[in-house]
């Protein structure tokens, strides 16, 4: 069998012209598979970059976790446009396929996050992408981690709320669960999008949940606030640049944590 390499010159590595995916992974299987592939193809299209064969890219992950046992709890794959030149134009070779696997991530109980100084462009080619080009996230996650944080948020450039360095923020405005639109450059998170797709499906219990524009200020002032990511789950705020929230975890949060509980319970490729 051929030796698996990676070129020097690869641009995922030169230039961060690439796109990933991470997933946890429940007694051996990658949760919401599906829905990850569909973003990573999503992330491509928006690269300009060929996505690999869907079977293909199956029959490497279901060989890579068996390969690594039982001890794997998180799967990243990752796709750059290949080789290239040492600038930003690419060479036409073929697009590189990595994929990781490892421990699952331990996160606290709740999380104090940080108002990051620097905006996140929603007008940006790469806004809504799950690029590689993740430079000013770690710059953004550093500062915050230096003030005592263990997350980073991003206003836009016009000053609403956006997202964290690798999360979705939800808020409680008025009794209902608020969370920035695509449009404000957030992410479409997996963990987000499922959320808000479990509490719809509560019935005479669900809670309401609006996307729309708000003042980044307006996280600092909510009753309570929670971060998702398909790593975290559903993850309490307990403070907001030091200043701590009125309840960590709120209700609405624990109604958002248990729907979603319940729906990783029903399906692991929900």
């Amino acid at each position: 069998m051929e030796r698996a390499h990676i070129s020097p010159f690869d641009h995922g590595l030169l230039v961060g012209d690439g796109v990933f995916e991470t997933m946890k992974v429940l007694d051996g299987t990658p949760f919401a598979l599906s829905r990850h592939l569909r973003r990573l193809a999503r992330s491509l299209d928006g690269l300009g970059v060929a996505v690999p064969d869907e079977r293909w890219l199956r029959r490497g992950i279901g060989d890579v976790l068996a390969a690594n046992g039982a001890s794997v709890g998180r799967l990243r794959v990752t796709v750059t446009s290949g080789a290239g030149p040492l600038g930003s134009n690419r060479g036409g070779y073929h697009a590189t396929t990595v994929l990781l696997t490892g421990p699952p991530a331990r996160w606290p109980s709740e999380a104090a996050v940080t108002v990051a100084p620097w905006p996140r462009n929603e007008r940006s080619p790469l806004a809504g992408l799950k690029t590689t080009s993740y430079a000013e996230n770690v710059v953004a996650l550093a500062r915050a981690v230096s003030l005592g944080s263990s997350e980073a948020v991003f206003a836009n450039t016009v000053g609403a709320l956006c997202e964290g360095t690798g999360t979705n923020v939800f808020l409680a405005m008025d009794g209902v669960l608020v969370t920035p639109p695509l449009s404000a450059g957030c992410l479409a998170g997996i963990t987000r999008e499922l959320v808000m797709e479990s509490l719809a499906e509560a019935g005479a219990h669900r809670v309401v949940v609006e996307e729309r524009d708000v003042p980044v200020g307006a996280l600092a002032t909510s009753a309570e606030a929670f971060l998702t990511s398909s790593t975290r789950d559903v993850q309490p705020i307990s403070a907001v640049d030091g200043v701590a929230l009125a309840s960590c975890p709120g209700p609405l949060t624990s109604a958002a944590s248990r729907a979603f509980a319940a729906l990783v319970a029903r399906s692991v490729d929900a």
